[in-house]
């Protein structure tokens, strides 16, 4: 196999028009211009991917199937020169997934549960009273 030509950062800048695009993903270049026709989200997506640079956040919080990953080696033209990859993505990122990820867990402080005790405990002292102070006397 043939050792991929490495491009800079700003030789990737130069390819971002419908005619010419190229993009970077976690280090390696596409020429994507055969399929921005054919992208399911539309060739905007990726013409402002490749204008943005580096596109690997753009391409992994969409969260591609592994078909999509795989199509991908078709396009690979080479890499990103000085580009140290960190972590390789292991699988495909649901959109419940990323969602569960970037909620805080839920905090929760004696205030709300407050109000909901004063309005048991007012219920409470209602029904008291109404049914063993207010009580006619024979």
């Amino acid at each position: 196999m043939q050792a991929l030509k490495k491009y800079s950062p700003s030789e990737i800048s130069l390819h971002t028009s419908k005619k010419d695009c190229w993009v970077s993903i976690h280090g390696k270049v596409y020429d994507v211009t055969t399929f921005l026709e054919d992208h399911p989200g539309g060739e905007d997506v990726i013409l402002h991917a490749s204008a943005g640079g580096d596109a690997t956040q753009a391409f992994d919080d969409v969260g591609h199937s592994s078909t999509a990953i795989s199509m991908m080696e078709g396009y690979v033209i080479g890499t990103v020169e000085g580009h140290v990859a960190v972590d390789e993505p292991s699988k495909p990122v649901s959109g419940l997934q990323r969602l569960q990820r970037k909620q805080p867990p839920p905090s929760y402080n004696f205030s709300d549960f407050l109000l909901p005790l004063l309005v048991l405990g007012s219920a409470f002292a209602a029904w008291y009273y109404l049914n063993f102070y207010s009580v006619p006397k024979a």
